[in-house]
C-alpha cells in the first residue's frame, strides 16, 4: 500500500502571512482555521506549517525560546489544537516545522547556559575560548559575518551558524539529543502528522575546529567543517526510528546543499523519507536544459527506496512567478512551472499564495526590511563602503521578505489578509483569490485541475517514468502504472511545437486552452503544458 505522503499535494503556511483571525495585523491559527475549506477545495490534502512556537523572532521563528508553547502572536495551545482538529476532519495532514539544530539565545537553557562555566547545562551548547585574543577560528555564519559571538560573562565565544541569537546545540552531549527526543515526543502525542526538519544537516561540526578553507577564485569560504560531518546520519537514523514509531508519520528534512549526491544521503529506509530538493528548487533562471538535468539526475542516482520533491518556491527564496519572469509570458511560465511541480515523480510542496501567482515584495525602506539576514546584508554592504541605494539592493537581494508578504484574499486594503495595517509590506498589485476564484482561466482555476487530475489519475502520483527526454526546448515525460499512462509535454520555448499522438490519445488539460481536440500531429504554443493520457 502506498504510503500517504507519496500522493500528497503539500501546501506551505508562512505563520505570521496568511490571514489573520484576531485583528492584530499578524497571521494566526484562527484565521488559518478559517482557511481551511478554501485549502480543501484547492485539493490540498497535506499542510506545512512554518514555526509557531515561543520565539523572540529574530529570525521570524527558527529562533525558538519555548518549544512547548504556542507564541501568543499566533494564538494559544487551544487554537493550535482546533487547527489540527479541524484540519483532520477535512483529511488533511499537518507537518510542523522543528529547529533541532538551535535554540534562540533567550531559551531558559542558554541563558542557564552562559551563567556560569560550572552550570550543569554549560556543555549544552559549543563554548571556546578565544585564540590570540580572538574567534577560535575563521567560520563564517550562514547569514554572513563570524559564527562566533563573545559572551562578556564568562569571557569564552558561543558558536552560532546563523545568526547570533540562533545558538547551536551541543548535539555530542546526550542530554541535548533527549531533550530535543522529548519536544519531538510532545508534538506527536499532539497528533501531527510528522515534521520538517529544519538545516539538519548543520546538527554537528568538526569537533577539533579547524578553519574551513576559501575557494580563491570566489573569495568565498568552504563550509568543509561546520556542516553535513560525521555523525549526523546515525542521529538521522535515530530520529526516524522515533518518529516512524508513531504510525504514518512523514519526515522531510532541509539539507541546506544543491548538491544531489550529499542530499540523497540523508533519505531514504530508515532516514528522512524525502528532502527538499535544492537543486531543483533553487535554480536562479528559466534553463529547460538544467530542469531536464536535475530530473533525469534524480532519476539515476536516488535509489527504489527515494523519491524527489518538487517545489519551486519557499519562504527562503522569491517567488518563482518573479524569479522566472519572461516579458509577455509571466503567467503561461507559472502554469507551466506549476504543472511540472504537480505531474513529473516527486512529492510536490506549494507556496501559500502561488496558487494565485503573487509577485515579490521590494522593499523600498531599510527600516521596513524584516528578514534578518537582509538586514545583515545591507550592514555589511554599508561597512563595505556601498552607499545607500546599493545597499538596500544587497538587501533585496539577499533578504527574504520578497516572497513573505501576506496573502491575498481580496481586493481591499489590505487585501482582506487583516483589517489593520499587517506587520510586513503589501506589494500594489490586483492578484488575490477574489478575482479568481471563479475564472475558469485563472491561475488558481488551473491549480485546482491540475491537483483534481493528479489525484484521479494515479500514474501521476505514483507512477514511474517510461519516458523523460528534452529536445529543441520541450521537456516530454510519460509516466505509467498498471492503470494508465500519462504524457506530459512542457514547451519552455517562443515557438510553437509539434508532437505527435498516438490515435488513442486523449488530451486532459492543456495551461493556454481551455479545450483541444486531440490529433495526430499537436501543436503546442509557446510556454503552453499539455497532458495527455493514452488510453489502454
Amino acid at each position: 500500500m502506498d504510503k500517504w505522503w507519496k500522493k500528497a499535494v503539500f501546501y506551505e503556511i508562512y505563520m505570521p502571512s496568511f490571514c489573520d483571525g484576531n485583528g492584530d495585523g499578524i497571521g494566526d491559527f484562527a484565521g488559518i482555521t478559517s482557511k481551511l475549506d478554501y485549502l480543501s477545495n484547492l485539493g490540498i490534502n497535506g499542510i506545512w506549517l512554518t514555526p509557531f512556537y515561543q520565539s523572540p523572532k529574530v529570525d521570524n521563528g527558527y529562533d525558538i525560546s519555548d518549544y512547548y508553547s504556542v507564541d501568543p502572536d499566533y494564538g494559544t495551545m487551544a487554537d493550535f489544537e482546533q487547527f489540527l482538529s479541524e484540519a483532520h476532519r477535512r483529511n488533511m495532514k499537518v507537518i510542523v516545522d522543528i529547529v533541532l539544530n538551535h535554540t534562540s539565545s533567550e531559551h531558559r537553557w542558554f541563558q542557564e547556559s552562559r551563567s556560569s562555566k560550572d552550570h550543569p547545562k554549560r556543555d549544552w551548547y559549543i563554548w571556546k575560548d578565544p585564540v590570540d585574543g580572538k574567534e577560535p577560528n575563521n567560520w563564517e555564519s550562514f547569514m554572513g559575518g563570524s559564527a562566533w559571538k563573545f559572551d562578556k560573562t564568562t569571557g569564552q565565544y558561543y558558536y552560532h551558524g546563523f545568526a547570533e541569537e540562533q545558538v547551536d546545540l551541543n548535539w555530542a552531549n546526550p542530554e541535548v539529543k533527549q531533550a530535543m527526543f522529548d519536544v519531538m515526543k510532545f508534538w506527536l502525542d499532539k497528533g501531527v502528522d510528522g515534521f520538517r526538519l529544519d538545516v539538519i544537516n548543520h546538527l554537528k561540526v568538526k569537533e577539533n575546529y579547524p578553519d574551513n578553507p576559501f575557494d580563491q577564485e570566489t573569495n568565498k569560504q568552504i563550509h568543509l567543517f561546520d556542516m553535513d560531518q560525521e555523525g549526523i546520519l546515525e542521529i538521522i537514523k535515530e530520529v526516524s526510528a522515533f518518529v516512524h514509531a508513531y504510525p504514518d508519520k512523514f519526515l522531510v528534512g532541509e539539507v541546506g546543499s544543491e548538491d544531489l549526491t550529499v542530499l540523497k544521503e540523508y533519505c531514504g529506509t530508515n532516514k528522512l523519507d524525502v528532502v527538499f530538493q535544492f537543486n531543483l528548487g533553487s535554480i536562479p533562471t528559466l534553463d529547460v536544459a538544467n530542469i531536464y538535468k536535475q530530473l533525469t539526475d534524480m532519476e539515476s542516482e536516488y535509489g527504489d527506496d527515494q523519491i524527489p520533491t518538487l517545489f519551486f518556491g519557499s519562504h527562503d527564496m522569491s517567488r518563482f512567478i518573479s524569479r522566472f519572469a519572461i516579458e509577455d509570458y509571466e503567467e503561461e511560465v507559472a502554469k507551466l512551472l506549476a504543472t511540472l511541480m504537480l505531474t513529473a515523480k516527486g512529492v510536490p510542496f506549494i507556496y501559500y499564495g502561488d496558487e494565485i501567482g503573487m509577485r515579490d515584495l521590494v522593499i523600498d525602506d531599510i527600516s521596513k526590511m524584516k528578514d534578518v539576514q537582509g538586514v545583515i546584508a545591507y550592514q555589511l554592504a554599508i561597512t563595505a563602503g556601498k552607499n545607500e541605494t546599493e545597499a538596500l539592493a544587497e538587501a533585496n537581494l539577499n533578504g527574504r521578505d520578497s516572497s513573505r508578504s501576506p496573502m491575498q484574499w481580496a481586493s481591499t486594503k489590505h487585501f482582506g489578509f487583516s483589517e489593520v495595517e499587517p506587520w510586513i509590506s503589501v506589494p500594489d498589485n490586483d492578484v488575490t483569490v477574489e478575482n479568481q476564484l471563479e475564472n475558469p482561466e485563472s491561475m488558481l482555476s488551473f491549480y485546482r485541475k491540475l491537483i483534481e487530475l493528479r489525484k484521479e489519475i494515479r500514474a501521476l502520483s505514483v507512477g514511474n517514468y517510461q519516458q523523460l527526454q528534452e529536445e529543441n526546448n520541450l521537456l516530454m515525460y510519460e509516466r505509467s502504472d498498471e492503470d494508465s499512462t500519462v504524457n506530459v509535454y512542457l514547451n519552455f520555448s517562443h515557438q510553437n511545437r509539434k508532437v505527435s499522438l498516438d490515435d488513442n490519445s486523449n488530451i486532459l488539460l492543456s495551461s493556454r486552452r481551455s479545450s483541444i481536440l486531440s490529433e495526430q500531429e499537436l501543436e503546442i504554443l509557446p510556454y503552453e503544458a499539455i497532458i495527455v493520457e493514452n488510453r489502454r
